[in-house]
C-alpha cells in the first residue's frame, strides 16, 4: 500500500489511536488505586490540621499522618434522627458521604429555601470525626459542603466537645474558588481567625458567619464574625450559608442536641 494514499493513512492513524487508548486505559486502571489513596491522606491530614492534631500535616509522609489519625475516631450520624448509626468499622470506613447524595435511596432532594447552601442533594448519613487526646475526646469534627463562585467546597468544621459550640477549627479540602480571591479560603491566616468563634448565639440560633471587611474585636458580636474575603463576596456568602444549612435543623443541630444530652 502506497505511503501516499488515503487507505495507509486513514489505517495508520486508526492504529496509533487505539495503541494510545489502550495505554492511556491502562495507565488510569493501574494508577487509581494510587490515586484513591493519595485522595484519603490528602483528607485525613486536613483532618489532623483542623483538629490541631498537626501543626503542619502537609509535610508529614504517610506513616506519619497513620500514627497521629490512630487519634480519629469515624462514626456515622443519621442526619433525620440526630443519633449514630450502629455499624462496623469496616462499614464506616468504606461509607462515602459525596457519593450517598448522589444515590436516591441515600439522600433526599433540596428546593428552594431548603438548598441555602446550594448542594441540590444532601446524604442521610454523614460520617463525623472524634478527635481523641490521652484517650478522652476533646473535639468533634464534622463534614460541610456548599456552592461558593465557581465550585462546591468541601470541608470541615472542628468544634470543642465540652459545649459543642466553640470553634476548634475549620477548613476547606476540595474547592476551586479563583486563586488569589475566593481561593483564599485556603490560607493559613485566615483559617487561623477561626479557633474560639461560638458557632451559635444565647437563644441557639446559628450566628457565625463571614462578614464584609474586617471584624472590629470591640464589637459584643466579633465571637460570630470572621473576616470577609477581599474581593470574594460570593465565597464568603457561600461560607456563611453553609455554615447556617449544616449547623442548623437541616444539618447536624439534632446531632448536636442529643450529644449535648447524652441522647446520640
Amino acid at each position: 500500500m502506497s505511503n501516499d494514499s488515503t487507505k495507509k493513512t486513514l489505517l495508520v492513524t486508526i492504529l496509533l489511536s487505539l495503541a494510545c487508548s489502550i495505554v492511556v486505559s491502562f495507565a488510569a486502571v493501574s494508577l487509581k488505586p494510587i490515586q484513591d489513596h493519595n485522595v484519603v491522606l490528602d483528607v485525613q491530614r486536613n483532618i489532623l490540621s483542623i483538629s490541631g492534631l498537626a501543626k503542619n500535616a502537609r509535610a508529614l509522609d504517610a506513616a506519619e499522618v497513620q500514627k497521629l489519625y490512630a487519634q480519629v475516631k469515624p462514626a456515622l450520624v443519621d442526619l433525620k434522627t440526630g443519633k449514630y448509626v450502629q455499624a462496623s468499622e469496616e462499614e464506616i470506613a468504606a461509607y462515602d458521604q459525596r457519593t450517598a447524595a448522589k444515590e436516591p435511596a441515600e439522600s433526599r432532594a433540596l428546593k428552594g429555601a431548603q438548598d441555602i447552601a446550594g448542594i441540590i442533594r444532601q446524604a442521610n448519613v454523614a460520617k463525623v470525626y472524634l478527635i481523641e487526646k490521652d484517650g478522652k475526646t476533646e473535639s468533634i469534627m464534622l463534614p460541610v459542603h456548599g456552592y461558593g463562585l465557581w465550585s462546591t467546597m468541601y470541608g470541615f468544621l472542628a468544634l470543642d466537645i465540652k459545649d459543642l459550640d466553640t470553634v476548634v477549627g475549620f477548613g476547606f479540602y476540595d474547592q476551586k474558588e479563583t486563586p488569589g480571591l475566593g481561593g483564599e479560603v485556603d490560607n493559613p491566616i485566615w483559617k487561623g481567625r477561626w479557633p474560639g468563634k461560638k458557632v451559635y448565639d444565647n437563644r441557639g440560633n446559628v450566628a457565625l458567619h463571614v462578614i464584609k471587611g474586617a471584624v472590629d474585636p470591640s464589637n459584643p458580636g466579633a465571637s460570630e464574625q470572621i473576616d470577609g474575603l477581599a474581593g470574594a463576596t460570593l465565597t464568603s456568602n457561600g461560607v456563611s450559608n453553609l455554615l447556617q444549612f449544616w449547623m442548623g435543623d437541616q444539618g447536624f443541630k439534632p446531632f448536636l442536641t442529643n450529644l449535648k444530652a447524652g441522647e446520640a
